[in-house]
């Protein structure tokens, strides 16, 4: 994906936000070429694979003589996807810092509002209900699905706000968060959460109770584990005598990071790894969100999600 940089400034900001994310879909789009969503335009929502038994009126045949597969057109009124995003806003997300919203230098919190402004234009298109809450230490903000425009320029703007730098050393405890919002959604909806997943250990158990009770009334639920890889899986730092703080507690510790490095990786990676079985288990999606590479992979989440929410 080809974009040229673009820099965000505070006035018009979420118009700027709109922008970006309209690049990133089109670019990503454009980019299909095998894909069952080739040949997405305004006249239609998607495609839907083609099932033995139902009308044929629909076939869309180009993409059969592309594909050799059978594939229908789902007009924009057949759609009635509800879809909810969750914002992790702790001072955590706020890693690395950047001095500015830029494309190309991207830090957790800007990477996730990319992410969910790109599929928020995918929804648009699609005229789904789109609703947003964000948490932080506090339950900073909460807006149920809806499917207007005016809608959309709302969520935008508090997504924009988002970026705004954490100041102060604040524990989040997301798994209280996750139980109001459990709440709050009455009606079968498909959530996506964004967050980086750093919690005490001693709140692991809390925090998946919470994503199960997102799971009642058939949510279908995404966790987008949103991270530095190269710095918080990798622990690629240079060697030489460092500080590190936590962001959240404040607490630091003097170290050379290739005294730790194994040892942090190993740990690091089960858990990884710990994190993706208990996901399986209580069958919540979970991918992978390296704030280093491109939008692609959050993307087509969303266009295999929204093919299993039917």
């Amino acid at each position: 994906m080809n974009l040229k940089e673009e820099i965000y400034s505070s006035a018009g900001g979420f118009m700027q936000l709109e922008l970006l994310a309209r690049q990133i879909v089109e670019g990503y789009i454009s980019g299909i070429h095998k894909s069952p969503f080739h040949g997405f335009s305004a006249e239609f929502a998607e495609h839907k694979i083609y099932n033995n038994g139902e009308s044929t009126k629909h076939i869309d045949w180009k993409l059969f003589a592309k594909t050799d597969k059978l594939y229908t057109k789902r007009y924009e009124e057949e759609t009635n996807l509800r879809c909810h995003f969750i914002l992790d806003n702790s001072a955590s997300m706020h890693y690395p810092q950047v001095n500015k919203f830029s494309i190309n230098s991207l830090n957790k919190i800007g990477f996730s509002v990319l992410s969910i402004a790109s599929i928020m234009q995918m929804l648009k298109r699609q005229r789904d209900a789109m609703g947003l809450s964000i948490y932080s230490d506090e339950f900073e903000f909460y807006s149920p699905e809806k499917g207007s425009d005016r809608q959309q320029y709302r969520l935008l703007d508090a997504l924009n706000k988002s970026l705004e730098v954490k100041t102060g050393h604040k524990e989040t405890k997301t798994y209280t968060f996750l139980h109001q919002i459990a709440e709050k959604l009455k009606r079968r909806s498909l959530v996506f959460l964004f967050t980086d997943m750093f919690q005490a250990d001693t709140e692991e158990a809390a925090l998946f109770e919470a994503l199960r009770h997102l799971k009642y009334n058939r949510h279908e639920v995404v966790l987008f584990h949103v991270m530095d890889k190269k710095r918080e899986l990798e622990f690629d730092f240079e060697n030489i005598p460092k500080r590190f703080t936590d962001v959240e507690t404040g607490a630091e510790i003097d170290l050379y990071s290739d005294n730790i490095k194994k040892s942090y990786q190993k740990a690091v990676k089960e858990y990884v790894e710990d994190l993706k079985l208990e996901c399986a288990k209580y069958k919540i999606t979970y991918v992978e969100a390296d704030i280093n590479k491109n939008f692609d992979k959050i993307l087509m989440a969303y266009f295999v999600e929204r093919q299993k929410f039917d």
